[in-house]
This record gives C-alpha cells, sequence and structure tokens, in this order.
C-alpha cells in the first residue's frame, strides 16, 4: 500500500478561536496553482508514470457535443490496460482497498475491475479556484454543536488539510454546481438480479456554491443545498414528492424535510431524518448519511486522517452514463456490468471514522477513500458494530464538462452480508444533467412541491 508522507500536516495554524481551526498561511496557500493544483491535489505525476501530471482536466467540451445531450465519452479509444480478478489479488492488492477486495472475493466470478490509462480529467471554472484559494487562508472548522465551517465560500474551504475533519469538509462543500435538474433512476437489486427501477425528477439548489450571493444564499445563508424531487414512476408512487433543505451548520438549524402526497394530496412537514435513518427507495441499503457516500452532521464520528495513498477508484465512467445503454445491460445479479465501468489510478487522501463513544449509528467505524482532484468521495467502507466489513459503496463520476465540474453519473452501494446491491443516479434514458447560475428560494418552498407534483 503506498502512503504518501504528509510533511506539512503538523503545520497548525495559530488557533483563531476555541472553536476554529483549519486556515493556512498565505506562504502554504501560494503553493495552490504551483506545485499543487488550484484544488490542492499534487500537480505532478508520480515516480513510475502511471498518475499522468495535472495539466488543467478538461478544459473545453468536445466539438460535437451540444448542451442537454448526453455526454460523449472524450477518450474514445482508451482501452484496458489491465484487468483486476480475484486472482489478481496478491499482485494487484496494493492498488485496492479493504472492500474492493472483499467484493472481488465475494463474486470470483463475474466482478473484475478493468483497469484504463489515468487521465486526470477534473476541472472546475476559474472563479471556483479563485474562491478555493481564499478560502485557503481565512477557512476554519467549528467543532462546537454538530460541527460546521466558518470563512468559506463556493468550494472546498480546506485545500491544503490538516485533518480528517477538514477533508470530510471539502467533500461536504465541494463544487457541484449552483442549480441542477437532473433525472434519476434507483434499482435496489435483489439476490436473484430482480428490481425495479424508481424514476425521479429533481432540482437541486445550492446557493453556497453560487458564483455571487443568488436569490436563495441571501435569504437563508446557512443553506448548503435544497432537493425537490417528483416521482415519475412506478405507477402506483408517481406524483408523490419531497423536498430537503440542508444546512451547514445544523446546530441550531436542523435539516428540514417536507412529503407530499399524491393520495392525500397534501404536503406533510417529515421528522427529522439524519444519520442512520434508511434512505428513501434504498431497500435499506444505505442510509441517509450514506447518499453520496457521506452528508449530514459529522459529530458522531471522530475523524482522522490516514494520509493519502494511490488506489484504482472509478473514474470517467462516461459508458455507464451513455445514452447508448439503460438499466438492462447496467444492473447484473450482484454487481453493475464490469464491462462498462471504467477504474484508474488516481491519489486518494483517506479518512477514518469511528463512532464516539455513546454516539448511536448502526457503524462502528467507516473508511472514505477521497478523490484528490475533486475532493468526492470515491469509495467508502462501513464496518457493523461487531466490526465486520458491511457495505461497499462506490461513485462512478464524470466531467460534465458543459461546466466543466467533475461529479457523480452512477453510485453503487453493496451490502456483502446481504449479497444485494443498490443504484441511485441511472439517467440513461433521462434527459441528462442540467446546469444553471443561481437558485431561487421561491421554488424550494412547500407550496412550491405541491405545484411542482400536481
Amino acid at each position: 500500500m503506498r502512503w504518501a508522507c504528509l510533511l506539512w500536516l503538523p503545520m497548525l495554524l495559530p488557533v483563531l478561536a476555541p472553536a476554529a481551526r483549519g486556515a493556512v498561511s498565505e506562504v502554504e496557500a501560494a503553493r495552490l496553482g504551483a506545485d499543487l493544483t488550484p484544488m490542492g491535489a499534487e500537480r505532478a505525476a508520480n515516480s513510475e508514470g502511471s498518475i499522468p501530471e495535472w495539466t488543467g482536466g478538461i478544459t473545453t467540451p468536445p466539438a460535437d457535443y451540444q448542451t442537454g445531450a448526453h455526454h460523449a465519452d472524450p477518450y474514445p479509444g482508451d482501452r484496458p490496460l489491465y484487468t483486476v480478478s480475484a486472482v489478481d489479488l496478491d499482485a494487484r492488492g496494493p492498488l485496492l482497498c479493504e472492500g474492493q477486495k472483499a467484493l472481488l472475493r465475494a463474486h470470483p466470478e463475474s466482478w473484475r475491475l478493468p483497469v484504463y490509462p489515468t487521465r486526470r480529467s477534473a476541472s472546475f471554472p476559474e472563479w471556483v479556484y479563485e474562491a478555493v484559494r481564499a478560502n485557503a487562508t481565512r477557512a476554519g472548522v467549528v467543532t462546537t454543536g454538530k460541527g460546521s465551517v466558518e470563512g468559506a465560500r463556493v468550494g472546498p474551504p480546506f485545500p491544503i488539510p490538516q485533518s480528517g475533519i477538514e477533508v470530510l469538509w471539502n467533500h461536504l462543500l465541494r463544487w457541484r454546481g449552483a442549480r441542477i435538474q437532473r433525472s434519476e433512476g434507483i434499482a435496489a437489486v435483489t439476490r436473484r438480479g430482480n428490481y425495479r427501477v424508481v424514476l425521479v425528477d429533481q432540482t437541486l439548489g445550492l446557493p453556497y456554491a453560487a458564483r455571487e450571493a443568488d436569490a436563495f444564499g441571501r435569504v437563508y445563508p446557512n443553506v448548503l443545498l435544497a432537493i425537490k424531487s417528483k416521482t415519475v414512476s412506478p405507477s402506483r408512487i408517481a406524483g408523490d414528492g419531497a423536498l430537503v433543505i440542508e444546512p451547514i451548520d445544523q446546530t441550531e438549524d436542523p435539516r428540514r424535510s417536507w412529503s407530499y402526497s399524491r393520495d392525500l394530496r397534501r404536503v406533510f412537514r417529515l421528522p427529522w431524518v439524519a444519520y442512520d435513518f434508511p434512505a428513501p427507495n434504498s431497500d435499506d441499503l444505505r442510509t441517509v448519511d450514506d447518499v453520496w457516500l457521506f452528508n449530514g452532521p459529522p459529530d458522531r464520528f471522530e475523524w482522522e486522517l490516514l494520509g493519502k495513498r494511490e488506489m484504482l477508484i472509478p473514474y470517467n465512467a462516461y459508458r455507464l452514463h451513455s445514452d447508448e445503454v439503460g438499466p438492462s445491460e447496467i444492473l447484473r445479479r450482484s454487481h453493475i456490468e464490469p464491462d462498462l465501468a471504467r477504474y484508474e489510478l488516481h491519489r486518494v487522501w483517506v479518512v477514518q471514522a469511528t463512532l464516539k463513544p455513546g454516539a448511536k449509528h448502526i457503524y462502528s467505524r467507516r473508511v472514505f477513500y477521497v478523490d484528490e482532484d475533486s475532493w468526492q468521495i470515491a469509495v467508502a467502507e462501513s464496518y457493523d458494530l461487531e466490526g465486520r466489513l458491511w457495505r461497499v459503496n462506490e461513485v462512478h463520476a464524470i466531467n460534465y464538462y458543459e461546466v466543466p465540474v467533475l461529479s457523480s453519473t452512477l453510485e453503487v452501494y453493496h451490502d456483502l452480508l446481504r449479497n444485494r446491491y443498490l443504484v441511485t443516479g441511472l439517467d440513461n434514458g433521462r434527459n441528462s444533467y442540467r446546469f444553471s447560475e443561481g437558485s431561487d428560494p421561491r421554488e424550494f418552498s412547500p407550496n412550491a412541491l405541491a405545484y411542482e407534483v400536481r
């Protein structure tokens, strides 16, 4: 296992306030855009050249791309360098995490990882880089209450992280765009390989990520994101809807949720839903805080930065995103179709979360592998209260190059103990992601939810 030495890790800023820490000096921040990328990743190639230098990522869409269309593979000529299967664990094991090894051992005849040339495609708008550079010297972690961040805006607050909680906040506040409309399919696959796709139309508003404070951010400065959803199918739940408002600091302003019932034609305020509560439409295969591999308050766990390593992770998953395939081509009995997946060698930050004494959660320990170029958690492992590896989750990401932004196109949640899995993000036969500049709080209200779904 290859771990990078974090020589600068102990270099903590003098205390800003009793409850805040995190910012680095101007001298340290000057590394951004120099030996570090604007997002804080190592710019240089690795010593073997198997991870190339970051040269800006994808900066323009392919010439034939039309806005609103599914994203064509910008690397159509790439072919797998090799494939990792259960018989290769001794040779390739150092490039895998324990969860990936467990999946290969569980499905030795059918699961494999096709490994392609590494393309450091991650890129973001220049103004996002500027905001991240400003965050580096002013952002701080608030450790009181349920935890929060101060002094940050737009994107990751800690591009030169010094602790596990800072890496986590980089994931939570990673830049994904300011407003997104999407259609996605969700499928909980049984042991026999059966499934039914739940289709959902969603609108996401992310006022924290807006270039300038938009109407939403001015009215609700503590809101990270809002999600309004309408179920399209199957028919028995079509017309139902949901609204979630997610604050950054949930100490005094907890997550708020509403549900619209088609049968009752009413909007209901839901009890607080967070942590290990089963996520909707998941058949109990993921928790609420498993969504996006982690979301919500971090206060029930102790966060430890284990370091950085090189690892095979899903990346540039344009074949899974393609409108030329659908659920029947993607979903197999115990896992997705491996020939449609793409794994690459990348550097990842490794963060371990250990359940605090007296805290309640179904997971005793979690390990997160965070892509250095985007701050997206790429792989997550969850252990049950007896210490057994229970769930292994992966994000298959692409660069939505019209923005540009590297973000998820498909998320896969494996339950090793039940031999089942859940897939979210199936959008192959639906409209692709549509990005826009800002959001309005009026479209994320209970009244707007009722109007939207009727």
